[in-house]
């Protein structure tokens, strides 16, 4: 018969609930994972967030596992993922509160100009971690065929690229807190490789 050998109430509670001890250590665990990986995001930019190529989203993957893995402990159990979820929607919410009531908002990148009339911004390029081979497959994918059509190309909060065609009308209100621009709006006389 298909019932287990220490019986079905035993077994639910080994594999669906949590000793109320371990609810405490499960949402430490998950704040550690969360300010972890705020920092980290902080660090290496808002490109960890969105996977370029294969490699980038195995990466991901791996994040995911290992967080997860951190934060619900051993031995998993529905409830400890639960309390886990739970936890980390719950820091969300307060960043979201505090940063919204405070206005404080550098925990988060701001956009960023990649690429103004055709050139590289050589120095926010570096600091976004971006490889020009990956503007290169954002500009293809969006149907560029020459760098000349290009107007800009802003790496968003998000961590995706916004590419808006040379000859479009920017209206300078889309671009207010985007670093670099100016680069943009005055045009062609700036340089845009330093």
């Amino acid at each position: 018969m298909l019932e287990p050998p220490q019986g079905w109430g035993p077994a639910l509670h080994e594999y669906l609930g949590i000793e109320l001890w371990r609810i405490p250590i499960v949402m430490l665990s998950a704040v550690g994972i969360y300010l972890t990986f705020l920092v980290l995001v902080r660090i290496f930019g808002v490109r960890v967030l969105n996977g370029w190529n294969g490699f980038d989203a195995v990466i991901i993957i791996m994040f995911g596992a290992v967080a997860g893995r951190v934060i619900i402990g051993h031995p998993p159990t529905l409830a400890s993922g639960m309390v886990g979820l739970g936890t980390l929607m719950l820091l969300e919410i307060i960043f979201g509160a505090v940063q919204s009531v405070t206005g404080i908002r550098h925990l988060n990148h701001k956009p960023r100009v990649i690429m103004a009339h055709g050139k590289f911004v050589v120095r926010n390029l570096k600091r976004s971690h971006l490889a020009p081979a990956e503007i290169y497959a954002a500009l293809r994918k969006a149907g560029i065929s020459q760098f000349d059509q290009v107007q800009c190309v802003i790496l968003e909060v998000t961590g995706h690229l916004s590419i808006v065609r040379e000859g479009e009308d920017i209206d300078p209100k889309l671009l207010r807190g985007v670093i670099g621009a100016e680069k943009v709006l005055t045009g062609r006389a700036g340089s845009t490789t330093e």
